[in-house]
Protein backbone atom coordinates (compact mmCIF):
# COMPACT_ATOMS: atom_id res chain seq x y z
CA UNK A 1 0.00 0.00 0.00
CA UNK A 2 1.17 3.15 -1.13
CA UNK A 3 0.22 6.30 0.37
CA UNK A 4 1.82 9.68 -0.40
CA UNK A 5 1.66 12.85 1.56
CA UNK A 6 2.38 16.62 1.35
CA UNK A 7 2.56 20.01 3.46
CA UNK A 8 4.17 23.04 3.05
CA UNK A 9 4.71 25.87 5.31
CA UNK A 10 1.92 27.68 3.67
CA UNK A 11 -0.79 25.16 3.91
CA UNK A 12 -2.96 24.73 6.29
CA UNK A 13 -3.48 21.23 6.57
CA UNK A 14 -1.81 17.57 5.66
CA UNK A 15 -2.78 16.87 1.91
CA UNK A 16 -3.32 13.34 0.44
CA UNK A 17 -2.25 12.86 -2.98
CA UNK A 18 -3.06 10.55 -5.92
CA UNK A 19 0.19 10.69 -7.54
CA UNK A 20 3.82 11.93 -6.35
CA UNK A 21 4.79 16.02 -6.88
CA UNK A 22 8.28 17.13 -4.99
CA UNK A 23 8.91 17.57 -1.86
CA UNK A 24 6.12 14.70 -1.08
CA UNK A 25 6.40 12.11 1.74
CA UNK A 26 5.98 8.71 0.11
CA UNK A 27 4.60 6.10 2.84
CA UNK A 28 4.55 2.46 1.96
CA UNK A 29 3.22 0.00 3.77
CA UNK A 30 3.78 -3.91 3.09
CA UNK A 31 4.66 -3.43 -0.54
CA UNK A 32 4.32 -5.75 -3.35
CA UNK A 33 7.09 -6.79 -5.61
CA UNK A 34 5.16 -4.48 -8.23
CA UNK A 35 5.39 -1.47 -5.72
CA UNK A 36 8.64 -1.53 -5.09
CA UNK A 37 9.38 -1.40 -8.66
CA UNK A 38 7.45 1.01 -9.25
CA UNK A 39 9.36 3.04 -6.72
CA UNK A 40 12.48 1.96 -7.83
CA UNK A 41 11.40 3.03 -11.61
CA UNK A 42 10.11 6.25 -10.30
CA UNK A 43 12.96 7.62 -7.93
CA UNK A 44 15.53 6.07 -9.63
CA UNK A 45 16.60 3.47 -6.49
CA UNK A 46 18.02 0.43 -6.58
CA UNK A 47 15.62 -2.32 -5.85
CA UNK A 48 18.11 -4.68 -3.91
CA UNK A 49 17.97 -1.06 -1.40
CA UNK A 50 14.08 -1.20 -1.19
CA UNK A 51 14.03 -4.90 -0.42
CA UNK A 52 15.78 -4.66 2.37
CA UNK A 53 13.32 -2.23 4.07
CA UNK A 54 11.14 -5.49 4.06
CA UNK A 55 13.79 -8.44 5.19
CA UNK A 56 13.28 -9.48 9.24
CA UNK A 57 16.95 -9.70 9.85
CA UNK A 58 18.17 -6.61 8.30
CA UNK A 59 20.34 -4.85 10.93
CA UNK A 60 20.37 -1.10 11.24
CA UNK A 61 22.91 0.94 9.08
CA UNK A 62 23.01 3.89 6.41
CA UNK A 63 24.18 3.93 3.40
CA UNK A 64 24.31 7.06 1.09
CA UNK A 65 23.75 6.21 -3.24
CA UNK A 66 22.80 8.53 -6.16
CA UNK A 67 23.16 11.81 -3.36
CA UNK A 68 19.75 9.58 -1.47
CA UNK A 69 20.74 8.99 2.06
CA UNK A 70 18.99 5.71 3.26
CA UNK A 71 18.57 4.80 6.64
CA UNK A 72 17.61 1.80 8.12
CA UNK A 73 16.54 0.71 11.68
CA UNK A 74 13.81 -1.35 13.15
CA UNK A 75 10.53 -0.63 15.23
CA UNK A 76 8.73 -3.19 18.19
CA UNK A 77 5.23 -4.45 17.09
CA UNK A 78 2.68 -6.71 18.44
CA UNK A 79 2.64 -9.81 16.78
CA UNK A 80 0.01 -11.78 18.86
CA UNK A 81 1.00 -12.68 22.27
CA UNK A 82 4.47 -11.72 20.63
CA UNK A 83 6.93 -9.15 20.55
CA UNK A 84 8.81 -8.25 17.25
CA UNK A 85 10.90 -6.00 15.46
CA UNK A 86 9.91 -4.77 12.05
CA UNK A 87 12.46 -3.19 9.70
CA UNK A 88 11.54 0.31 7.96
CA UNK A 89 13.89 2.21 5.57
CA UNK A 90 14.06 5.79 5.17
CA UNK A 91 14.87 7.52 2.02
CA UNK A 92 15.97 11.28 2.35
CA UNK A 93 16.26 12.42 -1.40
CA UNK A 94 16.30 15.94 -2.85
CA UNK A 95 12.90 16.43 -3.44
CA UNK A 96 11.37 13.47 -1.62
CA UNK A 97 11.19 11.61 1.53
CA UNK A 98 10.18 7.97 1.13
CA UNK A 99 9.37 5.50 4.17
CA UNK A 100 8.80 1.78 3.64
CA UNK A 101 8.16 -1.39 6.11
CA UNK A 102 6.38 -4.22 6.21
CA UNK A 103 4.18 -3.26 9.02
CA UNK A 104 2.13 0.01 10.02
CA UNK A 105 4.50 2.39 11.23
CA UNK A 106 4.09 3.00 14.80
CA UNK A 107 2.03 6.60 15.88
CA UNK A 108 1.66 6.96 12.23
CA UNK A 109 -1.73 8.70 12.91
CA UNK A 110 -0.24 11.08 15.08
CA UNK A 111 1.46 12.44 11.69
CA UNK A 112 -1.61 11.83 9.46
CA UNK A 113 -3.98 13.33 11.76
CA UNK A 114 -1.76 16.42 12.43
CA UNK A 115 -1.14 15.94 15.82
CA UNK A 116 2.76 16.52 15.15
CA UNK A 117 3.85 19.55 13.76
CA UNK A 118 6.09 18.92 10.97
CA UNK A 119 6.17 19.85 6.48
CA UNK A 120 7.40 17.41 3.86
CA UNK A 121 9.70 20.13 3.04
CA UNK A 122 12.13 19.23 5.71
CA UNK A 123 12.81 16.31 5.03
CA UNK A 124 15.51 15.93 7.58
CA UNK A 125 13.14 17.29 10.83
CA UNK A 126 10.64 14.67 9.67
CA UNK A 127 12.86 11.71 9.76
CA UNK A 128 13.76 13.07 13.24
CA UNK A 129 10.42 12.84 14.47
CA UNK A 130 9.21 9.62 12.88
CA UNK A 131 12.80 8.49 14.77
CA UNK A 132 11.66 10.11 18.08
CA UNK A 133 8.30 7.54 17.64
CA UNK A 134 10.64 4.43 17.44
CA UNK A 135 12.24 5.63 20.57
CA UNK A 136 8.74 6.40 22.17
CA UNK A 137 7.53 2.95 20.89
CA UNK A 138 10.64 0.81 22.43
CA UNK A 139 10.54 3.10 25.77
CA UNK A 140 6.66 1.91 26.74
CA UNK A 141 7.30 -1.67 25.31
CA UNK A 142 10.67 -1.33 28.40
CA UNK A 143 8.38 -0.12 31.13
CA UNK A 144 5.83 -2.59 30.43
CA UNK A 145 8.22 -5.13 30.90
CA UNK A 146 9.66 -3.20 33.77
CA UNK A 147 6.64 -3.70 35.74
CA UNK A 148 6.29 -7.39 34.68
CA UNK A 149 9.82 -8.13 36.08
CA UNK A 150 9.32 -6.15 38.83
CA UNK A 151 6.07 -8.54 39.88
CA UNK A 152 8.20 -11.90 39.74
CA UNK A 153 10.74 -10.01 41.70
CA UNK A 154 7.95 -9.24 44.66
CA UNK A 155 6.31 -12.53 44.55
CA UNK A 156 9.49 -14.17 44.24
CA UNK A 157 8.76 -17.34 46.78
CA UNK A 158 5.55 -17.99 44.99
CA UNK A 159 7.11 -17.58 41.67
CA UNK A 160 5.80 -20.24 39.01
CA UNK A 161 6.99 -22.44 35.96
CA UNK A 162 4.32 -19.63 34.18
CA UNK A 163 6.55 -17.15 35.17
CA UNK A 164 10.11 -18.62 34.67
CA UNK A 165 8.70 -19.04 30.94
CA UNK A 166 7.48 -15.30 31.15
CA UNK A 167 10.75 -14.45 32.67
CA UNK A 168 12.81 -16.56 29.23
CA UNK A 169 10.49 -14.76 26.83
CA UNK A 170 11.31 -10.88 28.25
CA UNK A 171 14.66 -11.94 28.42
CA UNK A 172 14.57 -12.98 24.44
CA UNK A 173 12.56 -10.02 23.65
CA UNK A 174 15.50 -7.39 25.09
CA UNK A 175 18.62 -9.27 23.68
CA UNK A 176 16.34 -8.54 20.26
CA UNK A 177 16.00 -4.99 21.28
CA UNK A 178 19.95 -4.47 22.15
CA UNK A 179 20.70 -6.35 19.01
CA UNK A 180 18.84 -3.56 16.84
CA UNK A 181 19.34 -0.35 19.38
CA UNK A 182 23.22 -0.59 19.27
CA UNK A 183 23.14 -0.50 15.75
CA UNK A 184 21.07 2.30 15.80
CA UNK A 185 23.11 4.05 18.20
CA UNK A 186 25.92 4.18 15.82
CA UNK A 187 23.54 5.88 12.64
CA UNK A 188 22.70 8.36 15.50
CA UNK A 189 26.37 8.95 15.86
CA UNK A 190 27.36 8.55 12.60
CA UNK A 191 24.74 10.72 11.45
CA UNK A 192 25.90 13.50 13.84
CA UNK A 193 29.09 14.09 12.12
CA UNK A 194 27.03 15.60 9.43
CA UNK A 195 28.16 13.55 6.60
CA UNK A 196 25.09 11.60 5.24
CA UNK A 197 23.01 14.59 6.25
CA UNK A 198 22.69 18.72 5.62
CA UNK A 199 22.01 19.30 9.22
CA UNK A 200 20.67 22.61 10.82
CA UNK A 201 21.18 23.57 14.47
CA UNK A 202 17.50 21.79 15.50
CA UNK A 203 18.77 18.96 13.40
CA UNK A 204 21.77 18.69 15.68
CA UNK A 205 19.75 18.87 18.92
CA UNK A 206 17.32 16.68 17.86
CA UNK A 207 20.07 14.08 17.37
CA UNK A 208 21.63 14.46 20.07
CA UNK A 209 18.39 13.87 22.10
CA UNK A 210 17.76 10.97 20.12
CA UNK A 211 21.45 9.48 20.52
CA UNK A 212 20.82 10.06 24.38
CA UNK A 213 17.30 8.28 24.49
CA UNK A 214 19.19 5.51 22.49
CA UNK A 215 21.89 4.92 24.57
CA UNK A 216 18.85 5.37 28.19
CA UNK A 217 17.16 2.42 26.26
CA UNK A 218 20.16 0.16 25.73
CA UNK A 219 21.19 0.62 29.36
CA UNK A 220 17.61 -0.10 30.72
CA UNK A 221 17.65 -3.51 28.39
CA UNK A 222 20.93 -4.21 30.22
CA UNK A 223 19.94 -3.48 33.62
CA UNK A 224 16.77 -5.73 32.93
CA UNK A 225 18.67 -8.55 32.02
CA UNK A 226 20.63 -8.51 35.00
CA UNK A 227 16.98 -8.60 36.93
CA UNK A 228 15.75 -11.76 34.86
CA UNK A 229 19.06 -13.53 35.43
CA UNK A 230 19.13 -12.63 39.25
CA UNK A 231 15.67 -13.36 39.78
CA UNK A 232 15.76 -16.82 37.73
CA UNK A 233 19.19 -17.15 39.96
CA UNK A 234 17.63 -16.89 43.16
CA UNK A 235 14.72 -18.79 42.03
CA UNK A 236 17.04 -22.07 41.68
CA UNK A 237 18.59 -21.07 45.37
CA UNK A 238 15.27 -21.45 47.04
CA UNK A 239 14.27 -24.60 44.96
CA UNK A 240 17.32 -26.22 45.51
CA UNK A 241 17.03 -24.80 48.98
CA UNK A 242 13.15 -26.14 49.34
CA UNK A 243 14.60 -29.49 47.62
CA UNK A 244 17.17 -30.25 50.09
CA UNK A 245 14.51 -29.44 53.12
CA UNK A 246 12.30 -32.05 51.74
CA UNK A 247 14.98 -34.64 51.54
CA UNK A 248 16.74 -33.58 54.67
CA UNK A 249 12.87 -34.55 56.29
CA UNK A 250 12.69 -37.57 54.37
CA UNK A 251 15.99 -38.75 55.60
CA UNK A 252 15.11 -38.29 59.21
CA UNK A 253 11.29 -39.73 59.17
CA UNK A 254 13.13 -42.61 57.31
CA UNK A 255 15.60 -43.10 59.58
CA UNK A 256 12.92 -42.38 62.43
CA UNK A 257 10.71 -45.41 61.23
CA UNK A 258 13.58 -47.85 60.95
CA UNK A 259 14.05 -48.30 65.36
CA UNK A 260 10.58 -50.09 65.07
CA UNK A 261 11.39 -51.79 62.02
CA UNK A 262 14.61 -53.34 63.22
CA UNK A 263 12.92 -54.22 66.55
CA UNK A 264 9.37 -55.63 65.47
CA UNK A 265 11.41 -57.46 62.60
CA UNK A 266 13.87 -59.00 65.30
CA UNK A 267 10.25 -60.31 67.15
CA UNK A 268 9.47 -61.44 64.07
CA UNK A 269 11.93 -64.17 63.82
CA UNK A 270 10.86 -67.85 65.10
CA UNK A 271 13.69 -68.18 67.59
CA UNK A 272 13.54 -67.55 71.39
CA UNK A 273 14.24 -64.21 71.90
CA UNK A 274 14.44 -62.75 75.41
CA UNK A 275 10.85 -61.45 77.11
CA UNK A 276 9.13 -63.69 74.45
CA UNK A 277 7.52 -65.55 77.24
CA UNK A 278 6.66 -62.63 78.86
CA UNK A 279 3.07 -61.72 79.24
CA UNK A 280 3.76 -57.76 79.08
CA UNK A 281 6.23 -58.67 76.32
CA UNK A 282 3.93 -56.66 73.82
CA UNK A 283 3.72 -53.17 76.25
CA UNK A 284 7.19 -53.50 76.79
CA UNK A 285 8.32 -53.81 72.78
CA UNK A 286 6.06 -51.09 72.19
CA UNK A 287 7.52 -48.76 74.87
CA UNK A 288 10.46 -49.43 73.96
CA UNK A 289 10.12 -48.74 69.93
CA UNK A 290 8.33 -44.87 71.36
CA UNK A 291 10.82 -44.10 73.93
CA UNK A 292 14.04 -44.79 71.32
CA UNK A 293 11.65 -43.26 68.52
CA UNK A 294 10.99 -40.30 70.42
CA UNK A 295 15.33 -40.06 71.49
CA UNK A 296 15.54 -40.15 67.81
CA UNK A 297 13.36 -37.10 67.26
CA UNK A 298 14.63 -35.11 70.06
CA UNK A 299 18.62 -35.73 68.87
CA UNK A 300 17.41 -34.71 65.26
CA UNK A 301 15.05 -31.69 66.13
CA UNK A 302 18.07 -30.53 68.67
CA UNK A 303 20.29 -30.88 65.29
CA UNK A 304 17.90 -28.51 63.32
CA UNK A 305 17.00 -31.56 61.20
CA UNK A 306 13.35 -30.15 60.64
Amino acid sequence: MIRIYKKLIKDDSLKILADFEPNSWVHIVGPSEGELEVISEKFSIDIGLLRDAVDFYELPRIEVENSNTFIYTQFPYNEGNNVVTVPVLFVIGKNFFITVSDKEFPGIKRFTDEKVDFYTTQKTKLFLLLFSQINATYNAFLLRIIRQIKSSRIKLEKITNRDVLQLVAFEEILNNFLSILVPTNSVLKSLLTGRFLRLFEEDEDLIEDLFLDSGQLIEQCRSNLKNIVNIRDAYSTIMTNNLNSVIKLLTSLTVILMVPNIISGLYGMNVTLPFSQSPIAFITLTLSIVILSAIVFILFLANRFF
